[in-house]
C-alpha cells in the first residue's frame, strides 16, 4: 500500500473540513475488504456508489489479531486491493450478534448480490467457514459476528466512471 499516496488522501479529506468549518478525528485506518483482488475492488466500488453501507466479520478474528472491534466514530479509508484510496467512511453503528441473528435489513445494507439475507447467508458462510478452519474455530449459527454500519464521508470525483 502506498502510504504517502494514503497520507495525501486524508490530507485532502482534512482540507476540504478546513474549508467547511469542520474538524474530523486524527486517527484512522486504510484497509480493503476481503482477501481477494476481485472482491475488494467490486466491494470498494459499491461503497464508493452508495450501494454498500454495511460490512460483516467475525468477531473472533478481532480477538485472534488482537484488534479492538470497530465503533461509533471510527474512520477508515477504504482501498481498491492495489491500495488505491477509494473513499473515508464513519463507523455509525456496531453491535456483535450470532450469525443466525443477522436480519435481512443488514444483508440489504451490505449491497452484494442480489441483497437478499439467502444470499448474504450463502456468502458469508463459506467466508468464514475458512477464517474459522485458520484460526481453529468451528463455524455454527451462534458464531459471533460484528455487524458495522457506515457512511462515506469524504470521495473524491471522477475515480470511476458511471
Amino acid at each position: 500500500m502506498d502510504r504517502d499516496l494514503i497520507k495525501q488522501y486524508w490530507q485532502n479529506f482534512l482540507d476540504s473540513l478546513k474549508e467547511k468549518g469542520q474538524s474530523f478525528p486524527d486517527r484512522y485506518e486504510a484497509w480493503h475488504f476481503c482477501n481477494d483482488e476481485s472482491s475488494a475492488n467490486s466491494l470498494a466500488k459499491l461503497v464508493y456508489f452508495g450501494q454498500k453501507t454495511a460490512t460483516a466479520s467475525l468477531a473472533w478474528s478481532y480477538e485472534t489479531e488482537g484488534s479492538p472491534l470497530p465503533k461509533a466514530g471510527d474512520i477508515g479509508i477504504i482501498t481498491m486491493w492495489d491500495g488505491t484510496p477509494v473513499c473515508i467512511i464513519e463507523t455509525t453503528e456496531c453491535q456483535v450478534i450470532p450469525i443466525e441473528e443477522v436480519p435481512s435489513s443488514f444483508a440489504y445494507d451490505e449491497g452484494e448480490g442480489d441483497r437478499s439475507l439467502e444470499y448474504w447467508r450463502k456468502v458469508h458462510m463459506e467466508c468464514y467457514s475458512g477464517d474459522c478452519a485458520k484460526i481453529g474455530k468451528i463455524l455454527n449459527s451462534r458464531t459471533p459476528i460484528v455487524c458495522e454500519h457506515f457512511r462515506v464521508v469524504y470521495k473524491e470525483t471522477g475515480l470511476f466512471s458511471g
